[in-house]
């Protein structure tokens, strides 16, 4: 995996909750695949600028979702089961990082969850078909 995690430093989301959300996107578009070997901890912490105790802990989140698997020789990977249940398999890659983009954007600007939706809902309204 290239990494395509990104840590907004000015979110009020913390670091480890980041790499876990967008984790668990990555494996509910089918960017991630089951089996799909993750960056060891050491090196996706030093990749992102954080402790590795911070990717532990959305390593730790993901695996007690599901989502992921711990093995001893093969390191972390995408679970079968995890990947199968995360989300619509369809969903472009594209639109999942630039709703990344957007909920990073919004934090840098103070917008809650409940003014983003309403934005969101709005813009959808207004350009449905």
């Amino acid at each position: 995996m290239n990494t395509r995690v990104t840590i907004d430093v000015e979110s009020a989301t913390p670091p480890y909750d980041q790499i876990r959300s967008q984790i668990a996107s990555l494996i509910a578009v089918g960017s991630l695949t089951p089996g799909m070997r993750l960056p060891t901890v050491r090196n996706l912490a030093s990749d992102l600028g954080v402790a590795p105790g911070t990717v532990g802990r959305a390593y730790k989140e993901l695996e007690t979702a599901g989502l992921i698997e711990s093995r001893r020789r093969n390191g972390t990977v995408v679970s079968a089961h995890g990947a199968a249940r995360s989300g619509n398999p369809d969903a472009s890659a594209e639109v999942s990082a630039a709703v990344v983009h957007l909920i990073q954007t919004a934090r840098r600007a103070g917008m809650d969850n409940d003014t983003l939706l309403r934005l969101v809902e709005a813009h959808s309204a207004s350009t449905s078909h």
